[in-house]
C-alpha cells in the first residue's frame, strides 16, 4: 500500500503512544476520504502485529510480516461490507469476537481493522461494544470514520480519538505537481473540491475524470444562457451523480463568494467567469434556495433505496428553470 508523507507525524505520534504502553487498544480514526487514512491504519497494523520491530518500524522480514506482505496472517481481520452491500451486519461481527477470544495464532497481537465503522448496523455495533470494553489481550481495534457522528455515541466513548487532518494546502500543492496531472489553477481547484484531500484530488485530475466535471460546467453556462435548464440532465444523469450534484452545488456557493467580494476563496478557480454569470444572473436569495434544493435532491438520491433518479432529477431542473423566470 502506497505510503503518503503527511502520514508521518500521525503515525509517529500513535506507534510512539504504543510503544510507550499508552496506546489504546480501540482507536478511531476520523479523516476525510482521499488522506490516505486506510495506509495510515495499515502500517499501523504492520507496526501492531510485527514480532521483530525496528524502533518505529515494522521489520518486514518476521513469520507475522511475510504473512501481512501476503495478504494471509490469521490474526489480522478486516471488517467491510459485502460486494453490493451498504452497511456491515451483526454475523461477521459475531465470528471475529469469536476467534478473537481465542490464542493468537501467530502467538503476537491480534488487529481488527474497519475501515468504514458508521456502516455497522445498530445490532452489529451494539455486538461490537463489551468486546470493546473488555477486549481479549494484546487485542487493538482500529476504526476508520467519515462522520463520526453517524456512531453509536456509546461505541465513540470507548475509542481514543485521532483526526486525520488534510495536509496544508500549499504542501498539498507541491504534491500534486509531482504526482498529478492540469495546470496550477486545475490542481487548486481539485484540491479545494475534495476538502483539501490530495489523493482524492489526484483523482479527479485524471483526464477522464476531470472532462466530466468541464462538460457539467459547460452544460451549465449553455443552460443560463438558453434558459433551458433541462440540458444538464443527461450530464448529472449517471451513476455517480452525487459527486455531480457535489460539483454543481460548489458553484452555487461560488456564485454567492463572488457576490459578498470574497473570489479569492472560490472553489472553482478554474471556472471564474462561470461563477460571475451566476452570481449576476441570481439574486443571493435564489442562490441560496436553488442550493438547498440540490443538496435536499442529493440527500434523497443517496438515501432513498430505488428512487427514480432521472424522474428526480428532471423534477429538480423543472423547478430551477421555473424559478429562474419569475
Amino acid at each position: 500500500m502506497e505510503w503518503y508523507p503527511w502520514l508521518n507525524g500521525s503515525y509517529r505520534h500513535l506507534v510512539g503512544q504504543y510503544s510507550a504502553g499508552r496506546g489504546h487498544h480501540a482507536l478511531l480514526l476520523h479523516a476525510a476520504s482521499g488522506n490516505g487514512d486506510a495506509a495510515l491504519l495499515y502500517a499501523l497494523s504492520r507496526w501492531l502485529i510485527c514480532q521483530q520491530r525496528n524502533g518505529e518500524k515494522s521489520c518486514g522480514e518476521c513469520h507475522s510480516c511475510r504473512l501481512m506482505l501476503a495478504g494471509h496472517h490469521p490474526d489480522y481481520h478486516v471488517l467491510a461490507p459485502e460486494k453490493g452491500k451498504s452497511s456491515l451486519g451483526i454475523e461477521p461481527i459475531r465470528q471475529v469476537i469469536e476467534t478473537l477470544y481465542s490464542h493468537a495464532q501467530q502467538g503476537g497481537a491480534k488487529v481488527v481493522w474497519l475501515p468504514q465503522a458508521e456502516l455497522l448496523t445498530e445490532a452489529a455495533a451494539n455486538a461490537l461494544l463489551k468486546t470493546l470494553e473488555e477486549p481479549p489481550g494484546k487485542t487493538y481495534f482500529l476504526l476508520g470514520c467519515r462522520d463520526p457522528s453517524r456512531l453509536l455515541a456509546t461505541l465513540r466513548s470507548r475509542c481514543f480519538y485521532w483526526h486525520l487532518a488534510s495536509p496544508d494546502e500549499q504542501f498539498s500543492l507541491q504534491w500534486l505537481n509531482r504526482h498529478g496531472g492540469g495546470d496550477a489553477t486545475h490542481r487548486l481547484t481539485a484540491l479545494r473540491l475534495n476538502d483539501g484531500a490530495p489523493i482524492a484530488a489526484e483523482q479527479l485530475l485524471q483526464p477522464e475524470r476531470w472532462q466530466q466535471r468541464v462538460t457539467l460546467c459547460s452544460t451549465l453556462a449553455s443552460c443560463l444562457i438558453q434558459r433551458d435548464m433541462l440540458l444538464l440532465l443527461a450530464v448529472l444523469n449517471h451513476d455517480d451523480v452525487a459527486e455531480r450534484l457535489h460539483w454543481l452545488c460548489t458553484l452555487l456557493v461560488d456564485a454567492m463568494k463572488w457576490q459578498q467580494g470574497a473570489a479569492h476563496y472560490v472553489l472553482n478557480q478554474d471556472q471564474l467567469p462561470l461563477v460571475q454569470q451566476l452570481a449576476t444572473q441570481f439574486s443571493a436569495f435564489s442562490l441560496q434556495k436553488t442550493l438547498q434544493s440540490w443538496l435536499n435532491c442529493r440527500h434523497q438520491l443517496l438515501n432513498i433505496v430505488a428512487v427514480n433518479r432521472e424522474l428526480l432529477l428532471t423534477e429538480q431542473l423543472l423547478g430551477w428553470e421555473q424559478g429562474a423566470r419569475t
